[in-house]
């Protein structure tokens, strides 16, 4: 059995509230606290029901596997580090979440070989990184948001220009410490 170093991820709500999972110590991962979440999830709780939902940089899984608890219906994550992916496949296997996938790999590669369209869509890079503006590119591009989608942007909150398409209507605002987030809904063309 695997050592673990004490660093726990409590599930916050749904079906696994309350749930404690591990997760290793890489450097950049932050886990989106509990206060974050809790934010969150109460902004897109109307909208996560069997919606289909992308978690950019997984990291801990703490968006994903929040996502899953609450009743999405498929959660696709994409972790780069090797030691992240195989705790975020011992928790898949641990919780038993038959409707999730995990690709290894940078996400600015993944991203494009993903043949289907989210209605929910995490983004939460490691800071200071500058991955956001292709990820906004990438997912743009290969149409991988739906109509009325949304999608979450968790970054620094000394990032204060993002190049977002003008479609994607800022929902909701928030800051929290040092970190700023950010829900948009994608507006249908209704040109």
């Amino acid at each position: 059995m695997a050592k673990h170093n004490g660093n726990r991820l409590r599930i916050i709500g749904g079906q696994w509230r309350s749930r404690q999972l591990p997760f290793p110590d890489v450097e950049g991962l932050r886990p989106t606290t509990d206060r974050v979440r809790e934010t969150l999830f109460n902004w897109l709780q109307p909208y996560l029901p069997g919606a289909n939902v992308l978690d950019v940089f997984a990291g801990s899984g703490a968006l994903g596997l929040e996502a899953l608890s609450r009743e999405a219906g498929q959660v696709t994550l994409i972790e780069k580090n090797q030691k992240a992916t195989k705790q975020l496949q011992d928790n898949i296997r641990t919780l038993n979440a038959q409707n999730s996938s995990i690709h290894m790999g940078d996400a600015l590669q993944i991203l494009p070989t993903l043949a289907k369209a989210f209605d929910v869509i995490f983004l939460d890079p490691p800071f200071g990184k500058g991955l956001l503006p292709n990820c906004i590119n990438t997912i743009e591009q290969h149409n991988l948001i739906s109509p009325n989608g949304w999608i979450y942007i968790e970054s620094e909150q000394a990032l204060t220009e993002l190049d977002i398409p003008k479609h994607w209507r800022l929902h909701r605002e928030k800051k929290a410490g040092q970190v700023m987030l950010r829900l948009f809904q994608i507006m249908k063309d209704t040109a």
